[in-house]
């Protein structure tokens, strides 16, 4: 299941509410986001969600305009873990939920930015692994001296994406520069500041959807990927990766895709090494 949310829907994009748009707003919408998809309560959110939708409210799931009441997100679902980033230059959220199953609900990450779900027959889904490996990473505030620009996080993104149709280009990574791909861990072969994954050099990735936080050092991008076992036409997969950028370098890597065939033809086994 993916779940794409323009931003009017998390953000009321009034001329009040761009001007006023702080970390401190963000991040409570954001709070408010999170409390409603645990209580499954978007037929009566608690008004600190609700002052954050637009009246022209637009949701889409798997790229196609869904009714609220007919969404994930009248769903209550366990939330195991959530991290959150915050773009006050574009006035837009990124959210990561990690749920794991239980007797009365089904496993899903879900990517917020706009959120996306992926759940059982995902590309390489496995919400244990995804948890586990997430638990050993660090995402701590970046302190201010040490913080890189808005455009140094981006490009650090931009630079794994251009990669794919590229050989030449030089992806910065940087230790312990890890992959977890649905709950499938990567890590390739690190030397000094060159790690060696195996890409492919003929896939354009188009259509580029940029949350930045400074702050964390992140950048999430949604996107749409070609390919990949997609038995519906030529529409490209939906896709989101969370990076975070430390001195320029790439240091983790998080992706969630949706199949519309089960492990989107390839038995769950990335062709990325």
């Amino acid at each position: 299941m993916y779940l794409v949310l323009l931003p009017t829907i998390i953000l009321s994009l009034s001329t009040s509410a761009l001007a006023d748009c702080t970390r401190e707003f963000l991040r409570n919408a954001t709070d408010a986001y999170i409390k409603v998809q645990r209580d499954g309560a978007v037929k009566s959110p608690d008004p600190a969600f609700a002052v954050h939708l637009s009246p022209n409210l637009v949701y889409t799931e798997n790229f196609a305009v869904t009714p609220l009441n007919n969404s994930i997100l009248n769903t209550s679902l366990p939330i195991t873990h959530n991290f959150s980033m915050h773009d006050t230059t574009a006035c837009s959220t990124f959210t990561e939920l990690v749920i794991l199953p239980t007797n009365t609900t089904k496993p899903y990450l879900i990517h917020t930015r706009i959120p996306i779900v992926t759940t059982t027959g995902d590309w390489a889904f496995n919400v244990t692994g995804y948890l586990h490996y997430s638990s050993l990473e660090t995402w701590d505030p970046i302190p201010a001296a040490k913080r890189d620009t808005r455009a140094v996080v981006q490009a650090g993104g931009d630079a794994y994406f251009n990669r794919f149709d590229n050989a030449s280009v030089v992806v910065p990574w940087g230790a312990p520069r890890t992959r977890i791909e649905g709950g499938a861990l990567v890590t390739g072969t690190l030397s000094g500041d060159n790690c060696t994954m195996v890409f492919p050099d003929t896939i354009v990735v188009t259509d580029r959807r940029y949350v930045v936080d400074e702050v964390m050092g992140t950048v999430d991008i949604f996107e749409g990927f070609p390919g990949l076992g997609r038995s519906q036409g030529n529409n490209p997969m939906p896709d989101s990766h969370l990076f975070r950028i430390e001195a320029g370098k790439i240091k983790y890597v998080h992706t969630v895709s949706h199949c519309v065939e089960r492990g989107c033809g390839m038995n769950g086994t990335s062709p990325f090494g």
